[in-house]
């Protein structure tokens, strides 16, 4: 039986794409690491009560190629998540990442997500038990603090609990989660970023691997926040709707290794992937709603995006309607540059 090598996951996350849910599925990212080799993508949430209790195991579901890849999920029931921990190492992913951050109705609702904030110590033990029954790196991906709490007291206390249960790596977002209030909406801009106390924590643990997680949408903020010391960059939204800005250059930039991604060339490298995935039964929209971002800022974008939404949904769809998208973005192109 070979054995899978395994990625160099302190290296790939010096970049990584955020978890997102209803968008980082597997054709997102698929797509998304056609742009860039090495960046770290992550797995929607999935629930450990889904995999454990409702045996949803198709949610586990992934192409080869996606490596290195971390699956993401969600709960608060330490031995549920050990049972979710281990059928997604027998998956093959790289890395199981535990959801303390996500502040929707949903998650709370299942005692998951950002309110584990508030009990740091069940979080260690939910750390302990996945870190006992698998042997794929253990991550978590937190907040500052939730609601009233005070960020300076709280997070080094939830950093020091994690680190003592096994937790090496785990990814910040510098805005608090309110749980009563906001909507998950209006909490993207409110409270303000502290990028400072992430930063603050990075000296504190000097052994953890932080990366920091919010409000960052280039290239060149991630650059700042590493040379600034840091080990790692969390990207959500802005890979997702400029997927070519973040990733395309990704490579050579944050990894110093191998060439931008020309989006063109990507595009003509996901027909085979489409072809299968309608061969399989599968729709078109289903992959390319995840590519409507691809030329965002550049000539021939609107054309791209109103072809592709439009003729993607039709019955029978192939990968013509994506080439026809492309033709409308490299004729204008032509004609601008005349």
């Amino acid at each position: 039986m070979s054995v899978k090598a395994q990625p160099d996951l302190q290296s790939a996350a010096r970049l990584s794409v955020a978890p997102m849910m209803d968008w980082t599925d597997r054709h997102c990212r698929y797509f998304h690491r056609l742009l860039s080799a090495r960046t770290l993508l992550y797995t929607e949430m999935v629930t450990a009560p889904a995999l454990v209790r409702g045996g949803a195991l198709h949610l586990l579901d992934y192409s080869p190629e996606e490596h290195p890849v971390a699956l993401q999920l969600g709960g608060s029931d330490p031995q549920e998540l050990a049972q979710a921990a281990v059928l997604g190492a027998e998956a093959g992913y790289d890395e199981i990442n535990l959801n303390c951050g996500c502040p929707s109705d949903r998650v709370q609702s299942g005692t998951f997500g950002a309110v584990l904030m508030k009990d740091p110590a069940r979080v260690a033990e939910c750390v302990a038990a996945m870190r006992e029954a698998v042997d794929v790196d253990i991550t978590v991906k937190c907040r500052i603090g939730v609601d009233d709490q005070d960020p300076e007291t709280v997070l080094p206390e939830f950093l020091d609990r994690i680190r003592a249960a096994g937790c090496q790596r785990v990814t910040i977002h510098a805005r608090k989660a309110w749980l009563q209030g906001l909507s998950p909406k209006e909490n993207r801009d409110i409270p303000p970023l502290d990028y400072d106390l992430v930063h603050r924590m990075k000296a504190e643990f000097p052994d953890l691997h932080i990366s920091i997680n919010g409000g960052i949408t280039s290239i060149a903020q991630a650059k700042t926040h590493l040379e600034a010391g840091l080990d790692g960059v969390m990207i959500g939204r802005a890979a997702y709707h400029q997927p070519a800005d973040i990733l395309a250059s990704a490579d050579p930039q944050i990894f110093g290794a191998g060439e931008v991604a020309d989006s063109v060339a990507v595009v003509h490298k996901m027909v085979p992937y489409v072809e299968r995935h309608l061969a399989s039964g599968g729709r078109l929209h289903q992959i390319t709603r995840h590519m409507l971002g691809l030329f965002a800022g550049r000539p021939g974008a609107r054309g791209w995006r109103r072809t592709l939404s439009e003729g993607a949904v039709q019955d029978k769809a192939g990968p013509e309607v994506m080439l026809d998208a492309l033709a409308r973005v490299t004729q204008t192109q032509v004609e601008q540059a005349v």
